[in-house]
């Protein structure tokens, strides 16, 4: 079994190439997806994109980047109130604009996982170009008690054993098959599998040799093999692995299989 337990079906470039990448995915041995909300916004679309196709599972939140509507905790674990919402998130802090002030960011961050806590749901955790300060927020906020995934991971050794350490997941990309990520992927040679998930983060960062393509959620066999070389493993030990590490960080997606 193959899970892409991260994806955004609905920022494909056509509308109609939803509908179409899930087949093709499903066609590709990928039998089960999280399409994951970057703005609250678009709650009504995922859900019922999710009750069109029960394997695609759902979330809700606000990206750290996001401008649109920004609820509070309850507001926010109210909305998540759906079979189909199995996650808070995507959110967590992105540092990508260079130097700022980011402290609304990790209010939100801290609000998310506080709505986590209340929904009874794990949190999908964005961390880009801000390892120290999404440890710090986890811990501030006792995020061991929502759990969850740090998605498409891409740091050092240290900062994964400080994630695992809260019962974290960490979620790879097609990062780890590009050219320049040596580094990581002498981390993940040095991750336990048991604690891994596997993600497209459709349609971007399309992996080797996919890459200047938007991104399909079937691609995700490319990181599994990935994992399965560096590893010295069977593809398909991975891809089940990482399945059922996917079951075990949200419950209720394990409910729904």
């Amino acid at each position: 079994m193959i899970v892409d337990s991260h994806c955004h079906f609905h920022l494909l470039e056509r509308p109609e190439s939803a509908d179409a990448a899930l087949a093709q995915a499903q066609a590709d041995g990928v039998k089960y997806f999280c399409n994951v909300a970057i703005g609250v916004e678009e709650r009504d679309r995922l859900v019922a994109f999710s009750e069109r196709h029960p394997s695609v599972f759902t979330s809700i939140g606000v990206h750290p980047c996001g401008n649109g509507l920004d609820p509070d905790a309850q507001t926010l674990a109210a909305m998540a109130d759906h079979e189909q919402i199995i996650a808070i998130g995507e959110t967590g802090l992105d540092y990508g604009s260079g130097e700022a002030d980011y402290t609304w960011q990790r209010d939100r961050f801290h609000r998310h996982i506080e709505a986590a806590r209340l929904a009874e749901r794990p949190i999908i955790v964005h961390s880009r170009l801000a390892p120290a300060d999404t440890v710090a927020v986890l811990q501030q906020s006792r995020a061991h008690e929502v759990g969850g995934v740090i998605h498409c991971f891409v740091e050092d050794h240290a900062t994964a054993e400080a994630m695992l350490a809260m019962g974290f997941y960490l979620s790879l990309s097609g990062i780890l098959t590009f050219a320049n990520a040596k580094a990581l992927r002498q981390t993940v040679t040095a991750l336990p599998l048991d604690r891994l998930l596997v993600e497209t983060d459709c349609p971007y960062l399309a992996p080797v040799p996919h890459r200047g393509q938007e991104n399909r959620p079937g691609w995700v066999t490319e990181v599994i093999e990935t994992i399965a070389a560096l590893k010295g493993l069977d593809a398909a030990q991975v891809a089940e692995q990482t399945a059922e590490n996917f079951f075990r960080c949200f419950p209720r997606a394990q409910a729904l299989r």
